[in-house]
């Protein structure tokens, strides 16, 4: 009963993370409003292309995990890949954005990856 469950949050997990990279490579300043920290009209738009190709590229190496590597190796992904929501949430925080968000995205992604892992490392 606990592995269909593990692997259908990992799933979710991977497709959220594969949409917020599209949606920065798509629509780069939009998807940097949604992150807590607005790009700046005047500023260099790579640093948003390399966040949308980071995040592109983490959810097809999520997704190649739990197609063939199985749910340890997935679950080793969720644990380690939590240092990404935890250190957004630093750098919204940091940088003046809504504590709403930095909480209530970020943190609790971090948490959503976490609860991932337990239960992937114990399917």
């Amino acid at each position: 009963m606990l592995t269909p469950i593990a692997y259908g949050l990992a799933i979710v997990v991977v497709a959220l993370v594969l949409l917020i990279g599209l949606r920065f490579l798509l629509a780069p300043r939009p998807a940097a409003a949604g992150y807590g920290v607005p790009a700046k009209v005047d500023g260099d738009s790579a640093y948003l292309t390399i966040k949308g190709l980071r995040d592109l590229t983490l959810g097809i190496l999520g997704a190649a995990l739990l197609a063939f590597a199985g749910a340890h190796a997935a679950g080793w992904y969720m644990l380690v890949g939590a240092i990404i929501p935890l250190g957004d949430t630093l750098i919204v925080l940091r940088h003046g954005g809504a504590k709403a968000v930095a909480f209530g995205v970020h943190f609790a992604t971090a948490v959503l990856l976490l609860i991932s892992a337990a239960l992937l490392f114990a399917a």
